[in-house]
């Protein structure tokens, strides 16, 4: 069987270069071209130097005429300038996969509330597929323009779906607690993630503001709460998530039912998920505990926010979108310790 065509528009930051590293072990893709605005130019394995060896394609400056025949492109952008390639990019018949946050949204009004700017190709925003394989595995198959989740919305959305589809939890009651690790924030340099500044040190951000709660809301269709924290470790995401529910129990089963067929959900009957158990794979791991006393159910998430946070769950969007198996260069066993 041939290998499909694959190029990553933006491939030197964190999300870009695991996605390369993944798609490098793909059995169907063959990597046809690499991009970067700031290292055009240079070697992948000069930006990146544990590729040496590995993978020494020389990254473009992006210039969409001049890419070579491609089946699919993945794009990772900062949010507002996927929206200005990826209208030229779909004319080409090339399926894109964005792993950035300009087509999550299905209004474009949705958009600008959240990013504080008008989207440029809002009539794609309706026609994008949210890119949540465990939800919308359907739509992806048909796909030619698919959103990528964010990290913590993924982490959420998984954490939730299951209880909200099956009316167990109370409207309007939804905390959402999650801990990410550094590389969430992106390979910029900044304040926030200085050594010294984030080191031994865990921080609120962004409360009852952050971007990913729009998307949260949308796929869940009830508001939420949302506080995220940065957390000195390089990757990783734990949501803790709250709310009070309409019954006392059934709520494993709700998991059962609903993920049986989700071959990166790992539901915990005992013990608690962390962060070391999931980093680098695809899986998402989740548990969940009723309290009696509180009447509230309390279900803990984690997840590489770089593999199924970002790369990864791009990687299996495409595996739906093009016939493969679920785990086609995703059979990943993390590092431990």
């Amino acid at each position: 069987m041939a290998k499909i065509k694959a190029g990553i528009i933006g491939a030197t930051g964190y999300s870009g270069e695991t996605l390369l590293s993944l798609l490098l072990k793909h059995p169907s893709v063959s990597v046809e071209v690499i991009t970067s605005r700031t290292y055009g130019g240079k070697k992948i394995s000069e930006v990146y130097p544990h590729l040496a060896g590995i993978c020494d394609l020389v990254c473009q400056k992006p210039n969409m005429a001049k890419l070579p025949k491609l089946d699919v492109a993945f794009v990772a952008l900062p949010h507002g300038l996927s929206q200005a390639i990826i209208p030229d990019l779909l004319k080409k018949g090339i399926v894109v996969i964005d792993i950035g946050a300009d087509f999550r949204f299905r209004n474009a009004d949705d958009y600008t509330t959240w990013y504080g700017v008008k989207h440029k190709s809002s009539s794609l925003c309706e026609t994008a597929v949210y890119g949540i394989p465990e939800i919308h595995a359907k739509d992806i198959k048909k796909a030619s323009l698919i959103a990528n989740p964010g990290c913590y919305a993924t982490a959420a959305i998984l954490g939730l779906y299951p209880l909200i589809k099956e009316n167990l939890i109370t409207d309007g009651s939804i905390v959402v607690d999650a801990k990410s690790g550094v590389s969430g924030a992106g390979r910029a340099l900044s304040l926030n993630t200085h050594y010294c500044e984030c080191s031994e040190s865990i921080s609120a951000y962004k409360i009852a503001v952050h971007r990913h709660t729009g998307e949260i809301e949308q796929e869940l269709g009830t508001k939420i709460t949302f506080v995220p924290h940065l957390t000195p470790m390089n990757r990783g995401i734990l949501a803790t998530i709250y709310a009070s529910v309409s019954a006392q129990h059934g709520f494993f089963a709700a998991f059962e039912r609903v993920y049986k067929k989700a071959p990166f959900v790992r539901l915990y009957k005992k013990g608690l998920p962390s962060t070391k158990n999931v980093a680098g794979t695809n899986y998402c791991d989740i548990a969940v505990t009723y309290d009696k006393r509180t009447e509230k159910v309390i279900i803990i998430s984690a997840l590489d926010n770089l593999i199924k946070g970002a790369a990864g769950q791009a990687v299996q969007n495409m595996n739906i979108r093009f016939g493969f198996p679920a785990k086609a260069g995703l059979d990943l066993i993390g590092v431990y310790p």
